[in-house]
Formats: structure tokens, sequence, C-alpha cells
């Protein structure tokens, strides 16, 4: 949530810490309406109410603005599903479907689509870019995802097929969403969640025994 729509939330966060989301909050505005490369700082000072030394203060460089904003926004639904994993007590097919659901509501329901967009545009052309966010995000994702799989296999709940080796196969069709959400929803409006219920009722029939 922005901090300048809850001033209640950011009077209880230490000032040092507001103003950092404050300006990441900007840099996703600015990164989501110009994309990477014609982002000016000058103007992320602009909407975050600082002056650009200010942002200097926090972050050296545009790229760790970057780092940054997939940190605060992007890192949080990583960390969601891993902690999912870690303390879920019911059954695999109810993981599995709370991951999944998180990464529609992330991926494809939000804005953060739009850094999707950002590194589907912009990456060939700033490789460390890439490389930071598959370290940071795609590598933990993907982790999470196989061990949720081999969880359920060793538990008898799914059976054992290669599925652990390619769980990148989990996610096609939430980045296909995220792609038509940004390109095509105002041609044609897509129900984000009779989607997901679609691909999970196909996910889960296909990895459960018989």
């Amino acid at each position: 949530m922005n901090a300048k729509a809850n001033p209640g939330k950011r009077r209880g966060r230490p000032a040092k810490e507001g103003r950092s989301d404050d300006i990441l909050d900007a840099a996703l505005d600015e990164f989501s309406t110009k994309g990477f490369d014609a982002a000016r700082v000058d103007d992320v000072a602009k909407r975050a109410g600082v002056s650009k030394g200010t942002i200097y203060l926090y972050f050296d460089s545009k790229e760790r603005l970057f780092e940054g904003v997939v940190r605060r926004w992007i890192l949080p639904t990583v960390a969601e599903a891993e902690d999912m994993l870690a303390h879920h007590e019911g059954s695999v097919e109810d993981l599995i479907r709370a991951q999944v659901h998180g990464i529609y509501r992330e991926l494809a329901g939000s804005r953060l689509r739009q850094i999707l967009r950002l590194m589907i545009a912009e990456g060939p052309r700033f490789p460390h870019l890439v490389d930071f966010y598959f370290e940071t995000v795609i590598q933990r994702g993907l982790k999470t995802l196989r061990r949720t799989i081999e969880l359920g296999v060793a538990r008898g709940e799914f059976r054992a097929t290669a599925l652990p080796d390619y769980p990148l196969t989990v996610l096609g069709p939430a980045v296909t969403a995220a792609v038509w959400k940004i390109l095509f929803d105002s041609h044609h409006k897509l129900d984000l969640e009779a989607l997901f219920e679609t691909h999970f009722d196909i996910l889960i029939n296909g990895l459960k025994k018989a």
C-alpha cells in the first residue's frame, strides 16, 4: 500500500524507512509509465516529493533503485510462498493452490505486471537487470514450487512426474495472463479468477493420483 495513502501507517514507521518506501513507490510508478531506460531519477524525485540528492542517499544508481523496487514489491510474494511451504499443515493440494493463486494475484492481477513488461521489453539491453531478477526472484520461486510438488509426491498426494524438473510449467498460464492484461485487456477483459480456477483444475488433476 502506498504510504501517502495511509498516513497513519507512515507515522508508525521510522522516518528513514518511510522516506525509502515513498521513493520506491514513486520509482515503481515511473518505471511502469516510462520503462527503465527512459525513466529519470529527477522524475522519481518529483513523484516522491524529495530532492534528487535524497534518492542517492538511499540508492546510488538507477539500477539500485530498480533492485529496490523488486525487493519491496516482488520479493514479499516469493517470501509468502516460501513461508506457506515451511508452515503449512494441511494438504499439499491446498498449499499449491494458495501459492499459485498468489502468483496470479500479484503477477497478473496488480500493477506489478508492469515489471514483467519492463523485463521483456528492456531486459535484452540491460542484462544485469535480468541476472538480478532471475537470481533474486525466479530461482527462489521455482525452487519453492519444485519443493512443493516433491512434498506432494512424498506424501502420496501427487503422482511422480517430470514436473519438479520443469516447475515453470506451473507459471505458464499466469505469465500468459499478465501479458494479456498488459496488451489485450482493453479489447477482451480477462477474468483472472475464472482463468485461475480453470488452470488449477487442470494442474491438480494432472498431479493427483488416480
